[in-house]
């Protein structure tokens, strides 16, 4: 079903078929050859760089290559004609069979177009979201919640077996401190005045989760020591935090494997993961240099355990032990990863905020290393969300601790929503939006443009059966319209972009740009308003033509095969398509 992915297939096996019979030399980057819509959608449906690619290192003309393989081309039946264009680029346009047979492809395969066995079944870890249990999760974790969520379906629909893994840092000094404003807190809603340190939780969630103590032990522990009462509300508040995290997701339909950091510590992990690097020859005692351009007051050069990091393109090699004997956070982090690649996972995915980015190489670095090069860390950053509210800034949560809830903005402007709206920029880039804008009906509102499409189809072929009330309307039968009725500019532009949907998958998967698929349904979606419009213009053109149904089957095949994709589409974001307008939507553009 993916067009560009077969020519490109069966281009490639062609060219090998020429070095095999020597009409080309060995060692040619084969590799390189795409198979794409052309810039110019004029200029043909599909365009290839062979010969731009292989002329060089093959040391021919291009275009003296590309007239042999427009030779081989124009003989393909799919193909109408195959023309030179520039210097040896390739143009080439499909017969109207092959648009056919996709369509009615579509209609057979349904959700499944767009799949693929590209992966191979190879397993593949996307760990995503994974905030400190310390608060509620704020709107700069629906960002990465989204991209990871929509990068691992991503990769299962082309084909890899996904684990989607959540880390609960519950282990460490920030979990220590939790414990203590929990227990600040519980002495407060029994009748204490406190105050809290510097550097504990302000947020009044706190209070929530010290009533909760309360309620269950009552005053038992006022009198306790801190090596007693510490590890129990520690614990409590993890459990609290972390139950809300989750119905939290739920929202968004996120459903992850969680993972405990101190499970992890407390079953040896940390050494297991040192031991294996000693092992390897990449742990050793020494000294480290102060930072580069300054030296603190403090700066104590002493021997510290360390690993050789810079063998694996870190920038300087990194300490594991701390000066009271404890491990550091990044040997805690190495044990994760290590324990990753124990459960088969050689290929790791991370989505990580921007405030992360400087831990980038250590980390690649570090899976390297323990894993003897066996495995191989990815890491995508997402940056800063801003959210307003007609123009202004929306208002911070006392309760929360000063942030923005995921929650309630879930709450707020529906999870499919939110979802799309985070893929509405790449993950790199800053993301600004309105709330106002992102609930109007109107198309300046992506969200709304997208689902309209889908909706107005609905409608379409919800009047088909009203007025045909004698024949059937459903996806078997409309394989069997007469396609060549679909002839108009608007048409062909629609089924072009339905064809490259497989594509976009893909290439969204290998890349780790999950907004590709975002950006591919806006245009989608454009090219079924752009259907639409021509019907309101010209009566000819609309989908449902009262006295001809082999016509109107034939534009019901075409929209039917545009909405599976569009469906197909918005469900690997984890948005839930729209089946129907509102009264006051109806023809809005």
């Amino acid at each position: 079903m993916n067009l560009f992915a077969n020519l490109e297939i069966r281009l490639k096996a062609h060219l090998a078929s020429m070095v095999a019979d020597g009409r080309l030399p060995d060692g040619l980057p084969i590799d390189r050859i795409t198979v794409e819509p052309p810039r110019d959608a004029s200029h043909g449906d599909f365009a290839t760089n062979a010969a731009m690619v292989l002329a060089k290192p093959a040391k021919t003309n291009p275009r003296a290559l590309a007239e042999e393989l427009v030779a081989e081309i124009a003989g393909w039946a799919e193909i109408d004609t195959a023309e030179i264009a520039g210097p040896g680029f390739i143009n080439m346009r499909a017969k109207d069979e092959a648009w056919h047979g996709l369509l009615k492809g579509i209609l057979t395969d349904g959700d499944g177009f767009g799949s693929s066995d590209l992966g191979q079944g190879n397993p593949v870890n996307v760990e995503y979201v994974s905030a400190n249990p310390t608060g509620p999760l704020h709107l700069g974790h629906a960002r990465g919640a989204v991209v990871g969520d929509v990068m691992a379906a991503l990769l299962a629909k082309v084909g890899f077996g996904v684990t989607r893994e959540y880390y609960i840092n519950d282990a460490g000094a920030q979990v220590d401190v939790l414990g203590r404003t929990a227990f600040a807190r519980y002495r407060e809603v029994l009748g204490e005045t406190i105050t809290l340190e510097d550097g504990q939780y302000p947020g009044e969630y706190m209070i929530d989760i010290a009533q909760a103590l309360a309620d269950r032990d009552g005053d038992k522990w006022l009198t306790a020591n801190e090596d007693e009462w510490l590890p129990e509300f520690r614990a409590f508040a993890i459990d609290y935090n972390m139950n809300e995290v989750r119905s939290t997701l739920a929202l968004m339909d996120i459903d992850q494997l969680y993972v405990s950091e101190r499970s992890i510590v407390d079953t040896g992990g940390v050494e297991r993961a040192i031991g294996k690097l000693t092992d390897l020859g990449l742990m050793y005692w020494g000294v480290l240099e102060p930072p580069k351009g300054k030296k603190p007051d403090d700066w104590e050069e002493r021997e510290q355990l360390l690993f050789r990091s810079t063998a694996f393109g870190d920038d300087v090699d990194r300490p594991l032990k701390k000066s009271d004997g404890s491990y550091t956070y990044f040997a805690n982090d190495i044990a994760y990863h290590y324990d990753k690649h124990m459960r088969g996972f050689a290929e790791q995915i991370d989505v990580w905020g921007e405030d992360h980015k400087g831990y980038i190489k250590r980390m690649q670095a570090a899976v390297a290393g323990v894993t003897d090069k066996q495995a191989a860390l990815e890491i995508i950053i997402c940056n800063i969300v801003k959210v307003f509210k007609n123009g202004e800034p929306v208002k911070l949560s006392k309760r929360a601790g000063n942030i923005v809830t995921l929650e309630s903005m879930v709450r707020e402007i529906g999870a499919s929503a939110l979802r799309f709206i985070m893929l509405t920029r790449r993950n790199n880039e800053v993301l600004e939006f309105d709330i106002a804008e992102v609930t109007s009906a109107t198309k300046d509102n992506p969200v709304f443009y997208v689902q309209y499409a889908h909706a107005r189809i609905s409608s379409a072929l919800r009047k088909a059966v009203e007025v045909f009330t004698d024949s059937r309307i459903d996806d078997k039968s409309l394989c069997d319209a007469e396609f060549a009725h679909l002839r108009t500019r608007e048409e062909q532009r629609l089924i072009s972009v339905v064809a490259q949907f497989p594509r976009i998958v893909e290439s969204a998967a290998l890349a780790r740009e999950p907004h590709r698929v975002a950006f591919y349904l806006s245009d989608l979606a454009g090219a079924i308003h752009g259907l639409w419009a021509a019907g309101n213009v010209d009566p000819a053109q609309r989908i449902v033509v009262d006295d001809d149904l082999p016509l109107t089957q034939a534009r019901l095949a075409l929209i039917r095969a545009a909405q599976i994709t569009l469906a197909t589409g918005l469900r690997l974001l984890g948005v839930v398509p729209v089946q129907e307008l509102r009264r006051n939507e109806q023809e809005l553009f």
